[in-house]
C-alpha cells in the first residue's frame, strides 16, 4: 500500500499532469471498461449530500464523483501511475484525483475534477453530450452530400470531444483543436491519443485570430454563461455571456472555404420571450450571404443561474444550434 503524504493546500490552478503517465493510466481505465456521464454541477452537487459514503467506492467514485479515495480502492499499479502523473492529490489520510475520466461515444475523455475552481479549469458535461449529438448528425448530412471535410478548426476546443468526433468521422481531414488555456490542449492531446487519432492538432488561439487560412468546416461549444469570477471555461462574456458567441460568428463567416459550414452550440439567455442572440446574428448572417439553420435543441438549460443576480430579468436559458453553410458560388 502506498502511503499519503501529509495533505496540502490547492493551488488556484495546478501544475500541468505528466503526459505518458496520464496516458497510461487512461489505457487501465479503458481496459477495465470504465464509463462516466458527467451531470451538471448542481446536480453532482445533490448526488453528493445525500450520498451515504464519503470515501470513494469504486473506480467512478474516484475518477467521476470526484470522491476521495483510500490506496486500496484501487489497483497498486493505478495508483502509481496517478502519483507519476501528478494527479492524486494528498487528502487526510488519503488520495483525492485531480481529473475527473468521462465517457462519451465509447471513448473516454480525462478533464477537470468537481468542483471546477481553478481558474484554468477544462469543462465537460452535458452541454458537450448535447453539442456532440448534433454534431454527428451534422456530419452524417455532410457526407451523405459528399461535401469534403479537408481542414477543420474546434474553437474553444476544450478536452476535444468537438475535434476528435470530427477527426474520427473524417479520417484524413487536419483538425485543429483551438484554446486559449493550456490546460485544455494538453488534456486534448492526452484523448486524442487514447483515441488513437492522429489527425488532430492542439493549437494556442484567440479564437480564429492565430491560425491562418480558410476551413471547411468551423464549430464551436464556447462558454456562454455570466461568471463573477470569469473563470475561461464558463464566462462567456459581453451582454448576457454571449460576447464570445458573437465574436465567433463574425470571424468564421469569413474565414469558411465556398461551401463550409460553421456549427456553433450555445446558450442563450431569452429575456420578454425574445431570443438577443438570433438578433444580433441575423444582418451578420444576411450580410455575408449565408444559408443558415437556428434552432432551439435545449429550451431550458442551467435553471439554478435564473436564482443569481445577474440573471434576474431573464425568462430562461436555452441551448441552441446554429449551421451557417457559405455557397460554393
Amino acid at each position: 500500500m502506498t502511503s499519503a503524504p501529509a495533505c496540502a493546500p490547492v493551488p488556484h490552478t495546478l501544475p500541468l499532469p505528466d503526459g505518458a503517465a496520464l496516458l497510461e493510466l487512461g489505457r487501465a481505465l479503458q481496459s477495465a471498461r470504465y464509463r462516466f456521464t458527467t451531470v451538471t454541477p448542481a446536480t453532482h452537487s445533490r448526488i453528493k449530500r445525500r450520498c451515504d459514503h464519503v470515501w470513494a467506492r469504486d473506480l467512478a467514485d474516484i475518477f467521476g464523483w470526484s470522491r476521495p479515495f483510500h490506496a486500496d480502492a484501487l489497483s497498486p499499479d493505478m495508483l502509481a501511475l496517478m502519483i507519476r502523473a501528478g494527479i492524486a492529490q494528498p487528502h487526510r489520510d488519503g488520495w483525492r484525483s485531480t481529473l475527473r475520466a468521462s465517457t462519451l461515444d465509447g471513448q473516454l475523455y480525462f478533464h477537470s475534477a468537481y468542483p471546477t475552481s481553478e481558474s484554468d479549469a477544462v469543462f465537460f458535461g452535458p452541454d458537450t453530450y448535447r453539442f456532440a449529438r448534433a454534431l454527428r448528425s451534422e456530419l452524417a448530412a455532410i457526407a451523405a452530400a459528399g461535401r469534403p471535410v479537408r481542414r477543420a478548426a474546434d474553437v474553444g476546443a476544450g478536452a476535444g470531444p468537438g475535434a476528435l468526433t470530427i477527426a474520427h468521422h473524417h479520417p484524413d481531414a487536419d483538425v485543429l483543436a483551438l484554446d486559449i488555456n493550456a490546460r485544455a490542449m494538453h488534456l486534448c492531446r492526452i484523448n486524442a491519443g487514447l483515441a488513437d487519432l492522429r489527425n488532430v492538432t492542439a493549437r494556442h488561439s484567440n479564437l480564429l485570430q492565430d491560425v491562418p487560412g480558410e476551413f471547411d468546416l468551423i464549430i464551436s461549444n464556447p462558454p456562454y454563461l455570466l461568471d463573477k469570477s470569469e473563470r475561461a471555461y464558463r464566462h462567456g462574456g459581453g451582454e448576457l455571456g454571449a460576447g464570445l458567441s458573437l465574436a465567433l460568428t463574425t470571424q468564421a463567416l469569413g474565414r469558411l472555404a465556398p461551401g463550409g459550414s460553421l456549427l456553433l452550440y450555445t446558450g442563450v439567455v431569452m429575456m420578454r420571450n425574445e431570443d438577443p442572440f438570433l438578433r444580433r446574428i441575423e444582418p451578420l448572417l444576411a450580410q455575408a450571404g449565408m444559408n443558415w439553420h437556428y434552432e432551439e435543441i435545449d429550451p431550458d438549460v442551467f435553471g439554478e443561474e435564473l436564482d443569481t443576480p445577474a440573471y434576474a430579468d431573464a425568462d430562461r436559458i436555452a441551448a441552441v444550434w446554429l449551421k451557417a453553410s457559405k455557397p460554393l458560388h
